[in-house]
């Protein structure tokens, strides 16, 4: 009979019991716990949905994308795949691109190309996006970090506290059984049992969260790279400084302008 209770006791009650033990201190560090757990859930549903569809959208824009010739062809035909880092660091790039084309030409041969001061313009724009898209990545991963560390160290102040108590009142009562004894600690060790069950999940979601961020991070920075080669290539006037007084010197010709004398 007695095995029977204790049974019962450490499989169904065991918690109930230890809570209605534990301190009016113990009380309200689980209380801070479960409000540290309830955060911490919040952060690992939310991360887990956004980065999903990062990883489901970014397999579907690179696939548009290495189809492509052309840097600007996915904003021109106007596909979407908005839950992709990478495509909206595209489209930041792609913008910038298109405003130095219409506003600050550069014609060659008859096409249209940009300076090289507006690509620097671009590859800025395209380091801006890259950080504040890897920050976006990163946002609430401080209260997954804070419940792994900070968890089971608030329970264990929370049955620091509650032992000290229950030995202090032992003193009291100038009593030293284990009936005495036995409900204040449980009531102590709830907290670090409840610190712990905050800590530990948190601490596999984060593990996860952090190793697919890098990667996405880095693959950010890999298309970063790949995308600014593509957009020099195809649309920024690369010719040597001869070429471009030889080409300035036509266009005066034309136009019976006299070019400007080079500065001394």
């Amino acid at each position: 009979m007695t095995s029977l209770t204790t049974t019962t006791l450490f499989a169904s009650g065991a918690l109930q019991f230890a809570f209605e033990k534990a301190t009016t201190e113990g009380k309200i560090t689980i209380l801070v716990l479960f409000f540290l757990s309830l955060f911490s859930w919040t952060i690992i549903i939310t991360k887990f949905r956004q980065l999903r569809l990062a990883r489901k959208w970014a397999r579907r824009f690179f696939a548009a994308y290495g189809s492509t010739r052309d840097p600007l062809d996915i904003q021109r035909r106007g596909d979407t795949f908005s839950a992709a880092p990478a495509y909206r660091l595209y489209m930041r790039a792609a913008n910038e691109l298109e405003y130095h084309l219409n506003k600050n030409p550069v014609l060659v041969n008859g096409q249209t190309r940009i300076s090289a001061a507006s690509f620097e313009a671009v590859k800025v724009t395209l380091e801006e996006a890259a950080a504040e898209e890897a920050m976006a990545l990163e946002k609430g991963m401080i209260v997954l970090s804070t419940a792994v560390a900070g968890g089971p160290f608030i329970g264990l102040l929370g049955t620091v506290w509650g032992v000290m108590e229950t030995f202090a009142g032992i003193a009291r009562a100038n009593t030293a059984s284990l009936t005495a004894m036995a409900p204040g600690v449980a009531g102590a060790l709830i907290a670090t049992v409840t610190g712990l069950l905050v800590a530990i999940p948190a601490m596999f979601a984060y593990n996860f969260m952090v190793t697919t961020i890098r990667a996405i991070t880095q693959q950010l920075d890999g298309f970063s790279t790949r995308y600014a080669t593509q957009i020099e290539h195809v649309y920024v006037d690369n010719r040597d400084i001869e070429d471009k007084i030889a080409a300035a010197l036509k266009r005066a010709e034309k136009t019976g302008d006299t070019p400007a004398p080079p500065a001394s």
